[in-house]
């Protein structure tokens, strides 16, 4: 019989009151997998379903919230799971630079990833000109200019500037382009438009591709917006969020017509517009959502309200439990509620348990934002590539801009060959409240919503312009309201026209023509007997058929934004005018609407534009 085996006491397999025992070494357990949403290597449709099926109800209904930062700050939406915030006009950090943009935008990040499933918070902003609630971003020409140039390249390499901007500042999602098709120009909106019929807002989706790049996960590459579906364009008597009284046939012939381009351009989101077609809220509108956008025309991108849209629909302020079923049953996949956001889920959240609004609705709407975000590389990137902040108003992208404003000039009148104006030699008088302002230059949704008169930031005003593009042998001299011009000068710059404006405050039921300070400013200049260049600064034709035979020369100069230095490019011969009329000019105001082939007889026609 073997010997027992007596183990050393102090061996670490021996244990006391027992035999010796091998104790195997312990193994540390290999962490868990990573959830497959998070393997950036599995197929965007795959993760999706993988992170649904993790999500509570109020996951779901915070991806469908699109709050105002003001009144969530990064804890309040993460703690609530937000999906989405926003800046409405004007709405920035202290100070307002690129840089705290970018901090602003990390501390949301930073607070969204944090929790349970860490999904990011997709930021929008109203960037509709370039970068242009930022301080020092390049302001480009408003749509109506660019509808001008005719040049769907130029605006492609337009949109990718602005969404290098805006990637500099950590911002990922732009409510842009406006694609409306504006019919009535006392509409207030008529400068967001690219033109009076469906050719040139088709022309001009190229502002998707420019912004969305050729991936959404790709450098500086940004998700766009077509926006408004649809019909805002036509409304009775140009009423911002009103009425568009027209058959089904015409709806889809003039103003579905952009969508369906921009749908086919990969467009990631669309939102909805404020106004009614025949007296239905877009806002419940199923059949156009629902039947004409996401069934017949295969949009696969996700649905966002217009700023606090759904109060509208029963015609009474705030909203309601069956103001929100309506339209999320509508299609509507996200909701912009910029202040009453706890609100508006505690009420989607009683309408789905109460059976209202079906699962499958909130799923596909969530299906459909969560694929935006993972395509945009949300989840692999979710901070400020700050390799972009440095773009932010950069001389290349100023340069862009100025090339824009020159191509958007619009000769409609030259008598006598008067422009282009020599260079050399003698004088010249510049009069105008828009001579030398970049606020009123570059319109609303400046810097501030509405957008304001002013040096409101950085630029080259128009007067400024001038002053460069003459020799130094050229007295240039400036008096705003024409005050000392006499019969020594060689010529007359006059630069007058609207001062900024929005949306409803723009509308102008009444006069469209030009104010008493430009119409006596204009007096004072003529008195003197020398050639008058008249250069409008405005986001519509204008109602200046009595004043016109006073004018020796007149270009419609649009909203040019901050680089004047473009406008001055085209009265000095440097550039020859290229412009061509987006829009029928209108003999008198009680034309409107006018547009191309009514049989109104229009000061000028669309297409109009005279060359050197």
């Amino acid at each position: 019989m073997a010997a027992r085996h007596h183990p050393d006491p102090d061996s670490p397999g021996a244990h006391r009151g027992g035999l010796y025992r091998r104790v195997a070494p312990a193994v540390s357990a290999a962490p868990p997998a990573p959830p497959l949403y998070r393997d950036a290597s599995k197929p965007v449709a795959d993760r999706v379903e993988d992170l649904l099926a993790r999500m509570t109800l109020q996951d779901k209904i915070g991806q469908m919230t699109q709050a105002e930062r003001q009144a969530a700050d990064p804890k309040a939406a993460a703690r609530d799971r937000v999906g989405s915030i926003l800046s409405g006009g004007g709405s920035a950090p202290t100070p307002n630079t690129a840089e705290s943009w970018a901090d602003m935008y990390d501390a949301y990040q930073r607070e969204a990833i944090a929790t349970p499933l860490g999904i990011p918070i997709i930021y929008g902003v109203d960037a509709v000109h370039g970068h242009n609630n930022v301080y020092g971003a390049t302001i480009f020409p408003h749509n109506i200019g660019l509808g001008a140039t005719g040049d769907p390249e130029l605006v492609q390499r337009i949109a990718r500037a602005t969404a290098e901007e805006i990637s500099g500042t950590g911002i990922d999602w732009d409510f842009a382009p406006c694609l409306c098709v504006a019919r009535n120009d006392r509409w207030g909106r008529t400068y967001e438009s690219f033109g009076e019929t469906p050719q040139r807002p088709t022309a001009m989706t190229s502002a998707v591709t420019g912004l969305q790049g050729d991936h959404l996960d790709g450098p500086a590459s940004v998700l766009a917006t077509a926006k408004h579906y649809v019909g805002d364009g036509g409304t009775t008597g140009g009423d911002d969020q009103g009425n568009t009284e027209i058959d089904e046939e015409e709806l889809r012939a003039i103003h579905l017509a952009p969508f369906t381009e921009a749908v086919r351009r990969g467009v990631g989101a669309v939102m909805i517009s404020y106004s009614s077609w025949n007296g239905v809220k877009m806002h419940a509108n199923s059949y156009l959502i629902n039947d004409v956008l996401k069934g017949e025309l295969g949009f696969t991108g996700f649905v966002v309200s217009d700023w606090q849209a759904i109060d509208q629909l029963d015609g009474q302020p705030g909203f309601t439990a069956e103001e929100v079923r309506t339209s999320i049953n509508a299609g509507l996949d996200m909701i912009m509620v910029p202040h009453e956001y706890q609100k508006f889920m505690d009420l989607l959240r009683a309408e789905v348990e109460a059976g209202r609004v079906p699962m499958a609705r909130i799923d596909d709407a969530n299906r459909r934002i969560l694929t935006k975000k993972f395509e945009l590389g949300l989840f692999e990137r979710p901070f400020t590539d700050r390799a972009y902040t440095g773009t932010v108003g950069s001389p290349e992208h100023r340069g862009l801009a100025r090339e824009a404003v020159r191509e958007s000039q619009v000769l409609l009148k030259n008598d006598g060959g008067v422009l282009p104006l020599a260079k050399d030699g003698g004088k010249i008088f510049v009069a105008g409240k828009n001579a030398d302002d970049i606020g009123n230059q570059s319109g609303g949704w400046t810097i501030s919503w509405q957008g304001s008169s002013g040096p409101i930031t950085p630029g080259t005003t128009i007067l400024e312009g001038i002053r460069q593009a003459v020799s130094p042998s050229t007295e240039v001299t400036y008096d705003r309201y024409g005050n000392g011009i006499d019969g020594s000068y060689r010529a007359a710059i006059v630069v007058v026209g609207e001062t900024p404006y929005a949306e409803g405050a723009g509308d102008r039921p009444a006069g469209m023509g030009l104010d008493q300070e430009d119409l006596a400013t204009l007096a004072r200049v003529q008195q003197a007997g020398v050639p008058v260049v008249v250069v409008l600064v405005s986001g519509r034709p204008l109602d200046i058929a009595a004043e016109l035979p006073g004018w020796d020369a007149l270009v419609a100069s649009w909203l040019p934004g901050t680089e004047g230095a473009g406008v001055a490019d085209v009265l000095f011969g440097d550039h020859h005018p290229t412009g061509t009329l987006p829009v029928t000019w209108m003999a008198s105001a009680d034309q409107q609407p006018i547009n191309d082939g009514d049989g109104k007889q229009p000061l000028f026609p669309l297409g109009f534009g005279l060359r050197y």
